[in-house]
Parts: structure tokens; sequence; C-alpha cells
């Protein structure tokens, strides 16, 4: 079966996998024109688009693919960008397969259309060609603070911004982008896409205030002496470890930790200010894409690494791409399997693991196939890295002499967007627990759409 017969898509090509596992370059190289019109043309055009309903922030998708067949960039650009801010991000990191992608009508029979493969066609050749968002000329005479620079901060930003509202963004670190720019390695999300994303926003009239810790430097209290509205943009950057014996050790990390330190900072570098006790072997723990992240760039540093997971492949939560990019870049996956303790020596430095098989049980309430240890399963392994990729929680830091209330889980208590304050908003992670950036672009554009409502209040 051929493309012809529009069941398969067409296949975005990429680096060589035993080139690029020794390299932080992009793995995906994008769509040409010829690739990015065969793929166009599979759209089918439904009058009832049932991936503009699986889009978190509403893309006209039908739309923008048939500019695409028209060669209108800058009209398909347009369309994109009254939907969201950050398409040149979004198009690569969102998991569309389970939204947009995962409604496609031609994924009942074949393959889905490559919406974000084409979605990312459209904004690189936008910001190769500078091309600019239009904006409501008429300005409001509001002013709004958003704590933090993250994907729902910088949505927020934006939406708000394109309606005219002065934006102000306050940052605690001393770059922009929050776990874009941290948090997702250069080879899935190169740092200048996001660059020229934020420059973007800037020239909206957005303006980032960096090394500002919101709740020490300003309260929230004292932005509202100055700010109309404040939205609440945080995210969750406080990892979570297993509370198992060894844990202390030199040569156990988080995966937030990693990842920071390697694309924020540079520590794989010989010449690094913030180095780390980098490892001959190492075991990644846990199976979502910030695992997956971790232990590719691990690899690339010239280290045996390993991902744990104690479930199966079937249940690992990373987006399936990333899965097949790590295999065929030589990670080792040792699943049914979870640590019981790190093993040291005389000066805490890790040696190895005690490990214990797991077997799969029946699926719970939440669908997922719950697990438990093997019996007399526990045997030991070799390594002096591990690192922990088990989620994260929030940090309210922020939130520090206000009376904010949260739940019982510790996330940001909010109606809609609103929170127990008067004019002071939240979303994204610091709202909902560890998610997406698709989500939390969801959820800042909310939040600019609540904000912006009260204004005409």
């Amino acid at each position: 079966m051929n493309n012809m017969d529009g069941f398969e898509r067409v296949k975005m090509q990429t680096q060589d996998a035993n080139i690029r596992n020794k390299n932080f370059e992009e793995v995906e190289l994008g769509f040409s024109k010829e690739e990015a019109l065969k793929e166009a043309n599979r759209c089918l055009h439904c009058k009832l688009p049932k991936c503009v309903e699986g889009c978190p922030v509403n893309i006209m998708i039908p739309e923008f693919i048939k500019a695409i067949k028209e060669d209108n960039i800058k009209k398909a650009y347009e369309i994109i960008s009254k939907s969201s801010s950050l398409p040149a991000i979004c198009g690569r990191v969102c998991p569309q397969e389970k939204h947009c992608e995962g409604k496609c009508i031609r994924g009942i029979k074949g393959e889905p259309i490559a919406i974000g493969a084409l979605e990312r066609y459209v904004a690189d050749y936008a910001l190769i060609n500078n091309f600019t968002i239009k904006v409501n000329k008429k300005k409001i005479n509001k002013k709004v603070a958003i704590i933090g620079s993250g994907p729902a901060g910088l949505t927020c930003a934006g939406e708000l911004a394109k309606n005219g509202v002065k934006v102000e963004i306050f940052e605690t670190l001393h770059k922009p982008g929050g776990v874009l720019t941290y948090g997702i390695p250069e080879f899935r999300l190169p740092k200048d896409i996001v660059n020229k994303q934020i420059k973007n926003l800037k020239k909206l009239g957005v303006s980032i205030n960096l090394n500002v810790p919101i709740g020490n430097a300003i309260t929230i209290d004292e932005l509202k002496k100055s700010y109309d509205s404040v939205f609440i943009a945080t995210g969750a950057g406080i990892p979570k470890f297993m509370s198992i014996e060894g844990e202390n050790a030199n040569g156990v990390f988080s995966a937030n930790e990693i990842l920071t330190r390697i694309n924020l900072m540079g520590a794989y570098k010989e010449d690094s200010k913030t180095p780390y006790k980098k490892g001959k072997v190492a075991y990644v723990i846990g199976g979502g894409n910030v695992a997956m992240d971790a232990v590719r760039c691990l690899k690339r540093l010239g280290i045996e690494t390993h991902l744990m997971y104690r479930r199966s492949e079937e249940e690992l939560p990373a987006r399936k791409m990333e899965v097949e990019h790590a295999k065929e870049e030589g990670i080792i996956f040792n699943l049914l399997q979870n640590p019981k303790k790190i093993l040291v020596d005389e000066n805490n430095n890790v040696i190895g693991m005690e490990v214990v098989d797991m077997e799969l049980l029946e699926a719970g309430e939440d669908g997922r196939r719950q697990v438990q240890e093997k019996e007399n399963s526990i045997h030991k392994i070799d390594c002096d890295m591990v690192v922990m990729a088990l989620g994260t929680s929030q940090n309210h830091e922020a939130l520090k002499n206000s009376k904010i209330k949260l739940s019982d889980k510790g996330l940001i208590e909010v109606q809609n967007s609103k929170t127990s304050i008067n004019h002071v908003y939240a979303g994204g992670d610091a709202v909902t627990g560890s998610a997406t950036v698709i989500l939390a672009m969801e959820a800042g554009k909310k939040a600019a759409k609540e904000i912006l409502e009260s204004f005409k209040k």
C-alpha cells in the first residue's frame, strides 16, 4: 500500500541513530515543502473535524492544512496563531497522538494526518521569514503580572498582549522559558526555537523580568498593588524520590537536576562551573517523558545507560515516538524491575542497586495494570549513577505570605482559573500537577480569556 492511497503518512526524516546519540542536535529534521504538501493532501477536510475537538487550544486544523495545500504558508500561520502563541514549540513536543491526531478520521483505517509535523513546518517557515502575529490595535488600559515564564505563563502573556493588554512576566531563573528551557533537551526542542518564540512575544509588547523570585523579592500582595490582575504559572519543579536506603549517596540525582544542569547550565562541558559526578553505568528510574529525556541525554555523554521501569513496555507512559528513538539510540530497557536499595562504598559513592523483579496484575480503577513484587527475585546490579525520574510536586515559594488556598494534595485551588484571592488567577502544573506542555498552554489561554472578560465588567 503506498501513500497515494492516503493510508500511510509521510515519515519525517531523522538523524542516523548512531550519529545523533553522540550529539545534542535535533533528532527530527522537519518536512520539506514537497513532504508537507504530500502529507497535507491526505487530509479529508471533515465537515465535523474531530481533530479540532481534540486540540487543547482549538487550532482550526483543516483550515491551516488547506492553506498549506494552496501554498499559502502565511495564511496557514495566521490561522494557527489565532489559537496558539507557541506553534513551533507545540509542533515539536505536544503529544498529538493523544489529542488531535488521536481523533483524526484517517487514523481509523490507516495512519492519522501528521498534524504536529505540519504545524512545525508552518511555524518554522514563519520564524525563518519573520512573519508577525496579528494583534488587536485597540489598547486596553490594564496591566497583568505573570509569575513564571513556562508554557502556561508564555501562552497567557501572548493571548493578553494580542488583545492590547500590557503584560509583565516575572521569572526566578536567569533565562526565560521554564521547562521549555531547562527541562526539554536540545535534541527534542532546540533552545534557538524557544528563544525565537519568546522574541515574538516581546515584539507584542510582553516584557520579562529575570532573576526575580516572587514570594521573596516581591510578594503577590505587592504585585496586586501595581497590576490589575496576577496569573500564577509556577509549574511543578520539586522532584520526587523513592525513600529507599542509599538515596543520599554520591551519584544519585533527580532527572530535574540532570536536565537542568545539561540544558540550562551546560554541565556536560569540560569547563562547566556546575559539574556533576558522571558515571560509567547509569540507571534512570521511571517511564515517562522526563525519564526518556534524561536517559537519552546521558547516552549522549558516553555513559552506558539503562531505563528501569516497574511495568512492561506496553504501560510506558512516555510517547511511543520517544521510546522508539531511545531504542534506536542504544538505550537498554530493564522492564518489570524496581530498585529496593542503593548500594554504596565506604565513601558513600554508588556502586550498585538491589533490584526486585515485578509482575503485572489486572488493571485498577485508573485503567493501568497493577504490579507486585515477585517472590525471591531480589538481585544485585552494578552501576555508579542512579537518576530518579518519578514525577514532581509543586514549589509554592511564590505564594509566601499570601492567603491563596491549596488543596489537600498541595495544588492551588481554583474556580475555572480564579484563586481564592480576587484578581489572582492560576493555571498549569501548579493547579493540575505535572502534565504536558500543551495542557499548560491550554490553562494559560483559558486564564487569559477569563482575565479579559473581567476587564469588560
